[in-house]
């Protein structure tokens, strides 16, 4: 899907392709994880079903917690989202024994588009240390004109190709449901009257709004 813009049918479609691509894996565990509670007998095995339960139902709560907000309506037109709820969700999605947070954003009601466009930045972050490491969430600035700033370092951290979307500009590649969440995020950008990018600082990518 290419072109200057994208209808806002086929940016709807997209989005929702994507949530579903993360929710298939955790939701089609659990499926698993009852199919053989249902057919076997074995303690041991039993066990380890009901374990992959719970850990890919956890899962999938967390993504859709963190969806909600960072694709999903949020409230009426203008609600404010308090950053503290935004920190939990994102510590609930992306946090575990590889990836470390390190949020310094204050807590405050923040404007919803702007939180929405911070937790498609960390999205961002986390593709560029696909083995782990940590992220570093930061304020620019402060008040109403705060912008954002997530660093992470890890592992061969690299610039995802796709992020060259956050412009908000579809470009020659076109889109589908793998390259539609930066190009959204760009558009919340444009949205929040501010520009974002991802730049290679040393061993350090650096994805900034502001």
């Amino acid at each position: 899907m290419s072109g200057s813009s994208l209808d806002a049918l086929d940016l709807a479609a997209l989005l929702c392709s994507r949530v579903c691509h993360d929710l298939i894996s955790p939701v089609g565990a659990i499926v698993n994880g009852l199919e053989v509670l249902a057919e076997e007998k074995d303690e041991e095995t039993q066990k380890f079903a009901l374990d992959l339960i719970k850990k890919s139902a956890g899962t999938a709560s967390a993504k859709l917690q963190f969806c909600r907000i960072a694709f999903g309506a949020a409230g009426s037109a203008g609600a404010q989202i308090d950053t503290g709820d935004a920190e939990k969700i994102s510590r609930g999605f992306l946090e575990d024994e590889k990836t470390k947070i390190e949020w310094n954003i204050p807590r405050a009601f923040m404007a919803k588009n702007k939180v929405k466009l911070l937790l498609n930045m960390l999205l961002i972050a986390g593709q560029a240390i696909p083995r782990g490491g940590k992220m570093t969430i930061d304020p620019i600035g402060e008040g109403d004109a705060m912008g954002l700033k997530v660093s992470v370092t890890g592992t061969n951290a690299k610039v995802p190709p796709n992020a060259v979307l956050l412009s908000g500009e579809i470009g020659e590649d076109g889109l589908d449901a793998h390259r539609i969440q930066p190009y959204y995020a760009g558009l919340l950008a444009k949205a929040c009257g501010m520009q974002a990018g991802a730049v290679l600082d040393g061993d350090m990518v650096v994805i900034t709004a502001q």
